[in-house]
């Protein structure tokens, strides 16, 4: 009994624990749940808050996305609107033009009408004078009818004599005076293209020298270009073919040479050898060549920017390379290549106002002085030299005539030669443009006529061409054809031994011999 007691006393306690055990299961699964449930609305309540966040987020993105499409908008409609201003501007300008063009037809039309009205009224007046005269035939044929004994013809052949001398009269006068209108008309057309052209193409003139001068940072450094017994200043004017000058002007050296291309070589060279401070005569070759190397590719810059301003195309290497030259030639102070850019520009306006062959004026009006880049090495007039450089590197015909003919070394054949000539001196006439003063160049004109008014035989004589020709007239009883090639010949040495000028003066003696009678 007592061991039954114990089984029913532990079944018992099983049994209750059993019970503890499911209650208290139960309790921990209420509390598992409950913290679950608690973990699931937390992580609802996160959702929640982050999805509002991200709506946030997107509602400012979008506000920004809106913001910079409408800043594009404005920058576009300001842009848009700026182009559109533009192109109003230039639709305006284009209308001025044409309004300028429509005025100027108007004008030139009512000018016609005028001179057909004129010319109407010319024709009345002769048809009037025609009438006159029949009437007048009329009365004359009566009356020397009337009055001789000539027969109806003979009176005819008088009577047609008489008025076929009148109405010569009058048709010259009416033919001279029609000359004369046109001619001041022209002389009018000629001013005003001249002057719009010298307008339009107003430029900045500055004068330049011959020599350069090459600052120094001591007057030490002058010993240092001098060297050892001057070996190192012989030696740059041996390989550059300069004249370097060092004298007592501090802090300064002097190139001096006729081929300006050299002096420019030189002048880079000594300002890199004074730069660097290693100056002997292995270091001085070195730097002169790299130096010859710089300029060659500034003469072909210059010539390809110059041919680019000028709308000049096609242009052989060798051309490009001289007028590139011209950046370093001077004539009075004008640089030369300045000089032949004013002068195609010039040629090209006026050749566009007179319906002349405006590329052809353009580009001989770039050419026209390239001769001058070769004067240093070659003989003769440097427009001869230029349009000989240009015929033997392809130009036509018309470009080369207007190079050669530019100062009258070859008649005048075309339109264009004429525009090159005007236009050369409309450039070398500006205020400021040549360095040379009136007063000089009257002084040198005036001793040019007086040296050739000199000689025995000789009339008259006239320096023309700014003094780059003299035209001397002589007797024809005291000088003949032979002593008139003797004399242009004395008269060139002359010049050559007397006188300073620049470039070449060409002398032509002109024997004139007129054979004049008197009919009393």
């Amino acid at each position: 009994m007592k061991a039954l007691s114990e089984i029913l006393s532990v079944d018992l306690i099983v049994a209750v624990l059993g019970a503890g055990v499911a209650v208290l299961a139960s309790v921990v699964y209420a509390a598992r749940a409950r913290a679950l449930a608690r973990e699931v609305e937390r992580e609802r309540e996160r959702l929640r808050r982050e999805a509002e966040q991200q709506k946030a987020e997107l509602e400012a993105r979008d506000r920004e996305l809106k913001l910079q499409a409408k800043e594009e908008a404005l920058r576009l409609r300001s842009k848009i609107e700026d182009e559109l201003k533009q192109a109003r501007r230039e639709v305006e300008t284009q209308k001025r033009r044409l309004d300028q063009r429509e005025d100027a037809l108007d004008h030139r039309k009512a000018e016609l009408d005028a001179r057909e009205r004129d010319i109407e009224r010319r024709e009345r007046q002769v048809q009037e004078k025609e009438n006159q005269l029949s009437q007048l035939a009329t009365r004359l044929e009566e009356e020397l009818q009337h009055v001789s004994s000539m027969t109806r013809e003979q009176a005819r052949e008088v009577l047609l004599a008489r008025v076929a001398e009148e109405l010569e009269a009058d048709t010259a006068q009416l033919v001279r005076a029609a000359e004369e209108r046109v001619r001041a008309e022209a002389q009018r057309k000629a001013t005003e293209i001249i002057a719009e052209a010298i307008q339009r193409c107003a430029v900045e003139q500055t004068s330049e020298t011959t020599v350069s001068v090459v600052a120094l940072p001591s007057d030490e450094m002058k010993g240092r270009i001098i060297g050892r017994e001057g070996r190192n200043i012989r030696t740059f004017e041996q390989l550059t073919g300069v004249d370097l000058i060092v004298d007592d002007t501090p802090e300064a050296v002097v190139i001096s040479a006729f081929d300006p291309v050299r002096r420019e070589i030189a002048r880079v060279a000594l300002e890199q050898l004074v730069s660097d401070g290693r100056i002997h005569p292995g270091r001085i070759e070195e730097v002169i060549e790299r130096a010859r190397r710089t300029v060659d590719e500034r003469v072909k810059e210059a010539g390809e920017q110059a041919a680019f301003e000028t709308g000049v195309s096609g242009l052989q290497p060798e051309v490009v390379k001289l007028l590139g030259k011209l950046q370093y030639r001077t004539s009075y102070g004008q640089n030369v290549l300045s000089h032949s850019i004013e002068v195609s520009h010039l040629a090209g306006m006026m050749a566009g106002e007179i319906g002349a062959k405006v590329a052809v004026a353009r580009r001989a009006g770039l050419l026209h002085d390239i001769g001058k880049a070769l004067d240093y090495e070659r003989n003769g007039p440097h427009a001869l030299l230029g349009a000989d450089v240009a015929r033997s590197r392809g130009e036509n015909r018309e470009v080369v005539h207007a190079i050669a003919a530019h100062h009258e070394d070859v008649p005048m054949e075309s339109v264009e030669a004429w525009l090159i000539q005007a236009a050369d001196a409309i450039s070398a006439s500006r205020p400021g443009a040549r360095r040379e003063t009136l007063e000089a160049y009257l002084k040198r004109l005036q001793e040019l006529e007086e040296l050739a008014a000199a000689f025995d035989g000789v009339e008259r004589v006239f320096a023309i061409q700014a003094g780059r020709e003299i035209r001397v007239l002589v007797r024809p009883d005291r000088i003949d054809d032979l002593g008139a090639h003797r004399l242009a010949r004395a008269m060139a040495e002359q010049i050559e031994k007397q006188l300073d000028y620049p470039g070449q003066i060409r002398v032509t003696v002109i024997r004139e011999t007129r054979a004049i009678e008197y009919a009393k």
